[in-house]
């Protein structure tokens, strides 16, 4: 109650006795007991008189009541299961758009690997005409020269 240590009252004693002597120490300890009752009397008294009593039991329901409602009102539990919930479906949707993307990619090299296949293919015809005619044209510069020189033999 005080927060009064052994060292202290052993101090308060010595002091006592030094002060009031051996003779008269214990009429005193028994004045100041009688006293002490006294002062307790008259707090019970007084708490009972002007209801201190009940105001200190409120007080106390008040507060176990407002640490009740505290507890009832913390919502930090409720929202780190909503961040969880919240991460979970993100990861969830990460994964699917990771897969997704994948997928997105195969499709578009085959769909290229398909397309160079096609230009290929359309290509070839004209690649075969452009031999053919590199050919004629080796074809007609070498009639040309076979007509030159045989103008000139002429």
């Amino acid at each position: 109650m005080f927060n009064i240590g052994l060292g202290e009252i052993l101090l308060v004693l010595v002091v006592a006795f030094v002060i009031v002597g051996p003779d008269d120490l214990p009429k005193v300890a028994r004045w100041l007991g009688r006293q002490l009752r006294r002062l307790r009397t008259l707090i019970r008294d007084i708490k009972a008189e002007t209801g201190w009593d009940e105001v200190e039991k409120e007080v106390r329901e008040v507060q176990r009541d407002v640490k009740q409602t505290m507890r009832e009102m913390d919502v930090t539990a409720d929202l780190k299961d909503a961040v969880k919930d919240v991460q979970g479906e993100l990861k969830g949707i990460s994964r699917d758009m990771e897969k997704d993307v994948r997928q997105l990619d195969r499709e578009m090299k085959q769909d290229a690997q398909a397309m160079d296949r096609e230009v290929r293919e359309a290509l070839r015809p004209t690649d075969e005409a452009r031999q053919e005619a590199g050919r004629a044209v080796e074809n007609l510069e070498s009639a040309l020269d076979a007509a030159r020189d045989a103008a000139m033999d002429k």
